[in-house]
């Protein structure tokens, strides 16, 4: 049965018995014959075969979904397997928005590709949210709050923002010695309205709300902030993950060391994964790589933990 439900998940992805007889290089009479096959047993049509093309039923359409999850646990289980006899292989798709991607994620796999020879990977960048229950992703990193009840969620490392600045800012406007001061100072910031969920909120700060800062630059792209910031043109509050190499190179100077975002804003970088569409055993093979690579503090963290953070600078 199970080569039936292949030719029928094939068939309902095209609607077309042409195409799924080119895709699998058969004659079309064979995908008919299956497609009749399959109804017999389920004793109930799943498409309306008309004239020019076809149409799932009602029941087609159900059943569609049951017989893709049902593919795909079997070939996850088969590739489980065959990992337990011998060295983990396949195909790996993950998916991590860009900035986070580019700095952290991609040394990660490049590491972990050497531990796992017979592993490959594709990875996505980009900042969209990609419904796993849609597109076939094993490992989607996501930042902050989760939604979707079905995702299995791990968590690498806290979200956590600092307010930095660079040093010939500070010689130039002086530095804030608390949040309330930030009102006068140049803020870089976001053109995203509303603000994503904790930016310019502190512990005790302005009943824990955001701060209405100014600035006379904005922009939809943090690494822009982050070079502007570096260039000396304002205070940024991003991510310790953007920050905190700029931080342990002296590029940027952490104003706040000792005010943490408050806790209903508080929120996590994770590494999900939606059961009966992910690879699991080599999605847990990589999501525990990535545990082991950024650490605990993740070694981004660190140096905004650490003397770097908090020596004074004299303006």
């Amino acid at each position: 049965m199970i080569e039936n439900l292949k030719v029928f998940v094939s068939v309902a992805e095209s609607c077309n018995f042409s195409v799924t007889a080119r895709k699998l290089d058969v004659a079309v009479s064979s995908i008919t014959r299956r497609i009749d096959s399959l109804e017999r047993e389920l004793g109930t049509r799943l498409f309306i075969r008309g004239p020019r093309r076809l149409v799932l039923t009602d029941s087609g359409e159900y059943f569609a979904q049951t017989a893709q999850q049902v593919i795909a646990e079997l070939a996850e289980a088969r590739e489980t397997l065959a990992s337990r006899d011998g060295e983990p292989h396949g195909k790996l798709t993950v998916t991590a928005p860009g900035a986070f991607g580019r700095r952290h994620l991609a040394p990660a796999i490049r590491s972990f590709l050497e531990k796992y020879p017979h592993i490959e990977i594709d990875l996505f960048i980009g900042d969209a949210l990609i419904d796993l229950s849609v597109q076939r992703i094993d490992v989607a990193i996501r930042m902050g709050k989760l939604e979707g009840a079905d995702l299995v969620a791990t968590t690498l490392a806290p979200l956590r923002r600092l307010a930095c600045a660079a040093p010939s800012y500070l010689e130039r406007f002086g530095r804030p010695s608390t949040p309330e001061e930030l009102l006068h100072h140049q803020c870089l910031t976001l053109t995203t309205t509303p603000l994503p969920v904790g930016w310019w909120c502190f512990l005790g700060i302005n009943q824990d709300q955001p701060l209405p800062i100014k600035g006379r630059f904005r922009s939809d792209d943090t690494d822009i902030l982050l070079e502007n910031a570096i260039a000396g043109h304002g205070i940024v509050h991003l991510a310790s993950w953007m920050v905190g190499d700029p931080i342990e190179k002296g590029e940027l100077i952490l104003l706040f060391p000792d005010l943490p975002t408050p806790p209903e804003f508080s929120a996590n970088i994770n590494a999900v994964r939606l059961p009966g569409r992910s690879h699991q055993h080599k999605a847990k093979l990589f999501i525990d790589h990535l545990k082991s690579e950024f650490g605990t503090p993740p070694y981004w963290d660190r140096s905004s933990q650490g003397d770097v953070a908090t020596k004074e600078f004299v303006g």
